[in-house]
């Protein structure tokens, strides 16, 4: 049985197998909507000031994105507002159609990490996290929430992770990929002591404006050639990781890759395993071979699926980094999104479809 045995989108789903969606993107309808729960000081500088993110930008990506808003031409809601700022039609379009049973969410437009003044960062983590809760969580219960943290500043993010633990709300902490310093470092540990304390995974889904080019050789020319290259920066985050000791330090630390494909992740095991046998002086901190991290800490969304010449390719890539530890995702509304019915063109056990499509996220999330 694969994916493509599921029904067509005329009508809404009936299956035996619930989803559950690992990313899902809310939007503000406007940066304003925040200020119920900014400060007035903070108030004050959104107007005066609004976001200031480490790019030459402040109101649009460093490179243009296929469609208006990143965004599926049919996402756009009826009240006018940007694709995801509207409750009602997300049930309609995604979560009653595909019969979802839990979706995280995954807010994009405001991000207190990549914020340059602290304080402000500080401030917009606690509203947008307030934003979920009020706006999105306590009206859909299928929908989760992800604490967003002022990640430059561990102390900042430790006392916004301690607002929410316990909170059947929040199951996972948010961190931008590509932060100023790679992830692994011990400026951003107390993050992982508090994540592990908490029992709540890290949601690092691929973005963040650090200043740096995604790729290791700098900027590129194109936004097909930006696109592509997250793997690679999703690789090195992989890396810093397990080569710095945090796994190490944090072995209960679950760390979920969010829209970063997976591909890329047998290679990274063979490429680590491989001078490690010849530089592991370097790493003593090291117990285990590195690619026993990757299969140990790290869980990985399927979107965006990668699709080879040759459909069985992609089950020996599965075989490899494990069935129990690919999370479904749609990337919703987002134009590169995938549909669960189509996103596997190959063909899976009941089991195998049941642990990517939902059980493997309850286990990770610890959903009922």
């Amino acid at each position: 049985m694969s994916a493509t045995t599921l029904p067509h989108p005329e009508a809404p789903a009936r299956t035996r197998l619930r989803l559950i969606d690992c990313d899902i993107h809310p939007a503000l309808r406007r940066m304003a909507e925040l200020d119920r729960w900014l400060p007035e000081r903070w108030r004050n500088h959104r107007r005066e000031y609004g976001l200031r993110l480490r790019q030459p930008f402040t109101n649009t990506y460093p490179y243009p994105k296929a469609t208006p808003a990143l965004s599926r031409f049919d996402s756009w809601p009826p009240n006018g507002g940007p694709p995801g700022s509207d409750l009602a039609f997300m049930r309609e379009q995604h979560l009653d159609l595909l019969d979802i049973e839990y979706g995280m969410l995954q807010p994009l437009a405001a991000r207190g990490m990549d914020e340059r003044n602290p304080g402000y960062a500080a401030a917009v983590s606690t509203a947008v996290n307030e934003w979920m809760r009020e706006d999105w969580t306590s009206k859909e219960p299928r929908l989760k929430a992800t604490i967003a943290i002022p990640g430059e500043d561990a102390t900042a993010a430790v006392k916004e992770i301690e607002r929410w633990a316990g909170q059947e709300d929040f199951v996972q902490i948010a961190m931008v990929t590509r932060a100023l310093e790679p992830l692994g470092r011990q400026r951003y540990w107390p993050i992982y002591e508090a994540a592990e304390h908490y029992g709540l995974p890290l949601g690092l889904h691929s973005l963040g404006t650090s200043g740096h080019a995604v790729t290791g050789g700098g900027w590129p020319s194109f936004y097909f050639e930006e696109h592509q290259a997250v793997g690679m920066s999703m690789a090195a985050m992989c890396a810093s990781f397990v080569l710095e000791g945090a796994l190490e330090r944090f072995p209960r630390l679950k760390i979920v890759i969010i829209e970063g494909g997976f591909g890329w992740v047998p290679a990274l095991g063979w490429r680590m395993d491989g001078l490690w046998g010849s530089l592991k002086s370097e790493v003593p901190h090291l117990t285990k071979k590195p690619s026993e991290y990757l299969r140990s800490n790290f869980w990985f969304t399927t979107q965006p699926v990668e699709e080879p010449e040759q459909p069985e390719h992609l089950r020996q890539v599965i075989d490899w980094i494990g069935w129990d530890r690919l999370l479904f995702a749609t990337d919703y509304p987002h134009w590169d999104s995938d549909d669960p019915r189509y996103a596997f063109k190959i063909q899976m056990t009941e089991s195998e479809r049941r642990g990517i499509f939902a059980e493997n996220a309850r286990a990770v999330y610890g959903l009922g």
